[in-house]
């Protein structure tokens, strides 16, 4: 019997699919950065966040922020987080989010929020928040602080018995539970507004007012009525805040020919532009018959023809200031600061008076 002959070639053994991959990226860590700027450890947790000043060197300072970058190291915010019992967000309450204004506050206040390692939360509050809708007392540990419209008046209530540190914007600086104001020159505004149709020659005068009932309204009312003199008719007309209210209100104002303003003071762009479709209703030409004002500056004041005279306000300023504030707040820094100036943008809205 022919002995069996043995295969000299050997079977390749199976390799397991984890034995092929590669191995893991690991991300670079604080010590990493230290090793690599030849620093301590906690030299870099004061560079990165952003206390270093008074305890390390400006050129150390910029040496730890190149490596890290250079290594692309990015701090564990959540282990930060836990150690210092923050969660670096901030809360921003407005009165809506389809609003152009407060969108640019958002945009201000993100974009310093982003710059310290923070992030903003935003959060509409167009009819107040009642004790079934409050979002705060849930989201407590959630929160380093709030920064809230006045216009946003329901939530004022459940924001300051929260206990979070609060910053408001355009409020009054004198009353509430705000840690630090942020407001614009709304006086200053009405007060450009209204040289501006005096020296075009104007008396008389209709004042369309929000409905809202809040302080910085209340402001630029009360500055229209100091301004304006003894020798000058102010009426005074209330509307929604929306075009359609707007328009509704100054067809029944401007109803009766006899008695008919040669001005219009909107306290916002969009009761102006309410305004100018009910004056071309009525077969009025606007500057002709009718000169019309705004407040804020929004993309509405060049989208109506003529284009509109109004009051620029900065609110991506408003919003950088807001945060800004809050965080001067959470360092237990007192924050001051004068109101932000506003500026009147002269357009085809505003003519010599009839």
């Amino acid at each position: 019997m022919a002995p069996v002959r043995r295969s000299t070639r050997r079977t390749p053994r199976h390799t397991p699919d984890h034995a092929l991959q590669e191995p893991p990226v690991t991300r670079p860590t604080s010590r990493d950065v230290a090793t690599a700027a030849g620093v301590s450890q906690a030299t870099v947790s004061l560079v990165l966040g952003d206390k270093w000043r008074g305890r390390v060197s400006e050129r150390t300072a910029d040496l730890v922020r190149e490596t890290a970058t250079r290594l692309g190291y990015r701090p564990n915010l959540a282990a930060r987080n836990l150690r210092l019992g923050s969660t670096r967000t901030a809360l921003l309450v407005v009165p809506a989010l389809t609003n152009e204004f407060f969108a640019r506050v958002y945009t201000g206040a993100a974009r310093i929020a982003a710059e310290h390692g923070f992030g903003v939360v935003l959060y509409p509050s167009p009819d107040g928040t009642g004790p079934a809708r409050n979002p705060f007392a849930s989201a407590r540990a959630a929160l380093d602080g709030v920064i809230a419209s006045s216009m946003a008046a329901g939530a004022l209530e459940a924001i300051g018995g929260d206990g979070l540190p609060l910053v408001m914007l355009d409020s009054d600086p004198t009353a509430g539970p705000a840690a630090a104001h942020v407001n614009l020159a709304m006086a200053d505004g009405m007060r450009q507004v209204t040289e501006h149709l005096l020296t075009l020659g104007h008396h008389r005068f209709l004042h369309l007012a929000s409905a809202i009932d809040t302080w910085t309204f209340h402001i630029r009312a009360e500055a229209l009525t100091t301004l304006l003199g003894p020798h000058t008719e102010l009426r005074t007309v209330r509307a929604p805040l929306t075009v359609e209210g707007a328009r509704t209100a100054m067809e029944s104002a401007l109803a009766t020919p006899g008695n008919r303003p040669t001005a219009v003071i909107c306290d916002d762009d969009v009761l102006a532009a309410g305004a100018c479709k009910a004056a071309r209703r009525l077969g009025l030409r606007i500057p002709d018959d009718l000169s019309v004002t705004g407040f804020d500056d929004l993309a509405l004041a060049t989208a109506v023809e003529p284009e509109l005279t109004t009051v620029r306000l900065p609110a991506e300023r408003v919003g950088e200031q807001g945060m800004t504030a809050l965080l001067a707040v959470l360092e237990g820094t007192p924050w001051t600061a004068p109101d932000i100036p506003v500026q009147l943008v002269t357009r085809g809205s505003t003519g010599p008076a009839r």
